[in-house]
């Protein structure tokens, strides 16, 4: 085997096994060889060669009952020195904890990643629902505040390759005709603010305002959410308050509105 046979052959493993670590989620914790070969489109000695190299390092563990493998403490491990070094988790911690003493629910960092919103920083409140915005999760743009708040800034291309590529319908009240959502994004953008109530999970609202670095460009967002029956996201002291979080963090980071 040539030296650039063998250099693509290792790249290729190594993306294959970056592949499978990013296959386990909250909601698929725990996978078997043939699942994980028939996600991924691998063989299944491939995928069990992967798991053994893996589990060898901490990286996946293999439980001997179910013969299933989920993520190891080495990931733990990484997430730990990941989270603690972001400065944009050094800048939010302290307004986001405020913000849950303030209105009483719990708080979240955003950041947009390919067509994803993923949370980066969460604070609980004294007594949270079951969302699904743990730190590491991926959610749809379209049917969450920090997703519409975030993509609201991005560039028109961008948002025409999202909604190209559809909008998903999660609940009653998700967004799903494009020429609602392009006018819902610039609404957001006028007023500073997206809100999402229950187009993501029934019973659960949110609202998230725009987070801009030192450049001025929107790169983060702050959001509140709890669920419908204890907060309303409509009440101009809770939205004020978002947007005040916002701009603090924003300023944390370097912004300087002239």
């Amino acid at each position: 085997m040539g030296t650039s046979t063998n250099q693509d052959y290792l790249l290729s493993s190594v993306k294959n096994a970056l592949r499978l670590l990013r296959s386990f989620s909250m909601d698929e914790p725990e996978k078997k060889v043939t699942d994980l070969a028939a996600s991924l489109g691998l063989g299944k000695s491939t995928v069990s060669r992967l798991l053994a190299t893996l589990a060898s390092e901490g990286f996946v563990i293999k439980d001997p009952e179910t013969q299933k493998y989920r993520l190891g403490l080495s990931i733990l491990n990484l997430n730990t020195i990941v989270t603690s070094t972001l400065e944009i988790n050094r800048e939010s911690q302290p307004v986001l904890q405020q913000l849950v003493n303030e209105i009483g629910e719990t708080t979240h960092i955003a950041v947009l990643e390919e067509m994803d919103v993923v949370y980066l920083n969460r604070v609980e409140c004294k007594h949270p629902v079951q969302i699904l915005s743990h730190v590491g999760r991926r959610n749809p743009l379209h049917c969450t505040s920090s997703g519409k708040t975030i993509l609201a800034y991005q560039e028109e291309e961008m948002i025409e390759r999202f909604i190209e590529k559809g909008l998903h319908k999660y609940t009653s009240n998700t967004i799903v005709d494009p020429v609602d959502f392009r006018s819902t994004l610039k609404t957001v953008q006028e007023q500073g603010y997206a809100i999402s109530t229950e187009e993501l999970r029934e019973g659960v609202a949110s609202i998230a305002a725009p987070i801009r670095d030192y450049t001025g460009k929107v790169i983060y967002a702050v959001s509140v959410v709890g669920p419908v029956h204890r907060m309303d996201p409509y009440e101009p002291s809770i939205i004020n308050k978002v947007k005040r979080a916002a701009n603090e963090i924003s300023e944390r980071l370097g912004y300087w509105k002239h």
